[in-house]
């Protein structure tokens, strides 16, 4: 049976097509993103010698100054200093004394920042899909991981 190029190439470009199709799939796939952005934040926190908790909802947060009284709550407006960033290093935001309605916030953002009382500094690490997700927004790429250094002067 001899091959002709029309059947090479169909064939050709109908495996070409199976391969994108499931190629694209699995950087979609919620899952293996989450998967990826918790081995790359555990991958920067053990870069930078960084003691943390996990939070059951994925975000990561580190505690370097405990601060006193209580913990703002998911519906507080919360004063603070804080700057966000990329894993790179790329700084996407910042703010000096800024009040920030949390439910106004990226859900990692409100989830982490309610582990730190008055006067509190450290870190949150947030999963792409508690931040931007799939979608980029300004300097941030759709799927990133985003992490805040924030300094909390006072909360309502």
């Amino acid at each position: 049976m001899a091959i002709n190029s029309r059947n090479l190439i169909y064939t050709a470009s109908l495996l070409l097509s199976v391969m994108m199709v499931f190629g694209s799939c699995r950087r979609d796939d919620p899952e293996y993103i989450a998967k990826r952005d918790r081995e790359k934040i555990l991958e920067y926190l053990e870069e930078n010698e960084l003691d943390y908790l996990e939070l059951e909802s994925g975000v990561f947060v580190v505690i370097e100054e405990e601060g006193i009284g209580a913990h703002p709550s998911e519906n507080s407006t919360v004063k603070l200093n804080y700057t966000g960033y990329l894993l790179n290093g790329n700084v996407f935001d910042s703010g000096e004394g800024a009040s920030l309605y949390l439910p106004g916030t990226v859900q990692g953002f409100s989830i982490g920042i309610r582990q730190f009382r008055r006067s509190g500094e450290g870190k949150i690490l947030i999963p792409s899909a508690l931040g931007y997700g799939s979608y980029a927004r300004g300097s941030i790429p759709r799927n990133s991981v985003l992490i805040f250094d924030v300094k909390i002067i006072d909360f309502n």
